[in-house]
């Protein structure tokens, strides 16, 4: 097995390659053609040095007290359409699980409902800077997971929405993640269109932007896949 551990100059050396590419990128700015495809290469090792050194099953976002919740007014939402997007008939509503694996499935909300429940009160980081604190209830994702029996091949997961065309990527490390959830409602209520209704994507070990509302679709793949941000130069990995 390798040896991960790294000194402290390593470290520091990860961080001044790592950092600026980060920053850069979070606020859309990729440099120009000369020097874009550099900052892409950096981006790519901070999502390794991500993976590898910080993202762990082991590692969990601290929870808080119910009391610190973030007044529902100061949390921002967002979305690529508007007026918000919404599902024309609720009821109709069936998550697609597919792509490489052994039994696709087909998910009402309903049925998601009726898996195990995960409910925590977490910290939200958005890369613009902000944070809130809010209560999401959902599905461990690694329970639809065991459900679909992905075949080898599979490393990464695509999230499809009904946003516009809004997608992103993960690894399947990430999407095993015991935070990491199908979430269903928000602050003890059902989730709402401005947080993503009926199903979004949530895990306090990620950024905003990873955290996909509108949910329409899981696809495994074998190759590394994009996203709206992701494709403009945000982080792969996304995580906090």
């Amino acid at each position: 097995m390798t040896d991960l551990r790294l000194s402290r100059r390593d470290l520091l050396r990860l961080g001044v390659a790592a950092g600026p590419a980060s920053l850069a990128a979070a606020c859309g700015w990729t440099g120009g053609p000369h020097l874009e495809p550099k900052l892409r290469a950096v981006s790519r090792l901070n999502d390794w040095v991500g993976e590898k050194l910080f993202l762990s099953s082991t590692r969990l976002a601290p929870q808080y007290p119910v009391s610190r919740r973030t007044a529902p007014r100061d949390f921002p939402a967002y979305s690529l359409t508007h007026p918000m997007p919404m599902v024309a008939d609720p009821a109709a509503w069936a998550l697609e699980v597919k792509g490489l694996v052994e039994k696709p499935q087909r998910l009402t909300l309903a049925m998601i409902q009726a898996l195990p429940r995960v409910t925590y009160t977490v910290k939200h980081h958005c890369v613009e800077g902000w944070t809130a604190i809010a209560t999401w209830t959902g599905a461990p994702l690694s329970s639809v997971i065991a459900m679909a029996q992905p075949a080898a091949a599979a490393r990464y997961v695509r999230f499809d929405t009904f946003d516009r065309g809004y997608s992103n990527g993960w690894d399947l490390k990430s999407a095993m993640h015991p935070q990491t959830i199908l979430a269903y409602a928000w602050n003890d209520r059902p989730l709402g269109p401005d947080h993503g209704a009926p199903v979004r994507v949530y895990s306090p070990v990620k950024l905003g932007y990873k955290l996909t509302k509108y949910l329409s679709a899981v696809t495994f793949t074998a190759e590394r896949p994009g996203g709206y941000w992701e494709d403009q130069g945000y982080p792969w990995l996304g995580g906090v």
